[in-house]
């Protein structure tokens, strides 16, 4: 049976190609960086194809949607970010689609295997009651965010730092709006994060998980080399 708060709640995938993600990654393990970033896309497709309500995917260049063309072919709902920083562009995103008529919106990214339909059905209940909810983070961000309302202007805010749940919570109630925050998740910024990633996935039953997982594994010496030499 079908959740009826998620049919109509619009979730949008924010998303690189692998090849342009994870460079802070990339700075600790190198080149198998690129390996984990498929991995975790790939997870993050998986939500979207479970999700029961309309979902779009929203590249963030001309060749991160070739990408997707090539993995999903033309029936996917494309809705392109725009040039400026990440604020700027899920305002741009947000308002595209607000213009079609939409109201609510979750918008996540492709960094973080812990999300589950469970976790997105219980955001989009929350949007039944509040104007915003927020998944937050464990390094201080969010993994999810969505709203009834159109988003304030984001572009000021402290985008991959410790500050933006924060600035984003206080954004909101600035607007007159009372956040919601659910359950905080990891999300797959570090060697670490994959190693939380493997402790936290260990007994999951999901494809792309356990794909993720297995390499992981196969690639731990690698892992945990990097991040001694980060330590």
């Amino acid at each position: 049976m079908k959740n009826s708060s998620s049919t109509n709640t619009n979730l949008v995938l924010l998303f690189k190609s692998p090849n342009n993600s994870k460079r802070r990654l990339a700075k600790q393990i190198g080149n198998i960086a690129t390996n984990a970033a498929s991995l975790l896309l790939e997870c993050a497709l998986q939500d979207v194809s479970d999700w029961q309500g309309p979902s779009w995917f929203s590249p963030a260049s001309p060749a991160d949607q070739a990408w997707l063309n090539c993995r999903l072919g033309d029936s996917a709902r494309i809705v392109s970010q725009k040039a400026g920083n990440l604020g700027e562009r899920i305002n741009q995103v947000d308002q595209t689609l607000r213009s079609q008529g939409i109201k609510k919106i979750m918008y996540i990214g492709a960094d973080c295997p812990g999300l589950n339909l469970v976790y997105l059905n219980d955001a989009a209940a929350q949007l039944e009651k509040h104007d915003v909810v927020l998944g937050p983070s464990l390094d201080g961000g969010v993994v999810l965010m969505g709203s009834r309302h159109a988003w304030p202007a984001l572009g000021d805010l402290q985008w991959s730092t410790d500050r933006l749940r924060d600035d984003l919570a206080k954004t909101c109630k600035e607007s007159g709006w009372k956040p919601t925050h659910l359950q905080p998740l990891y999300d797959i910024d570090s060697a670490s994060d994959l190693l939380t990633a493997l402790t936290d996935l260990e007994s999951t039953e999901r494809a792309t998980r356990s794909n993720l997982v297995n390499w992981i594994s196969q690639n731990m010496d690698i892992i945990q080399d990097k991040k001694r030499l980060r330590v």
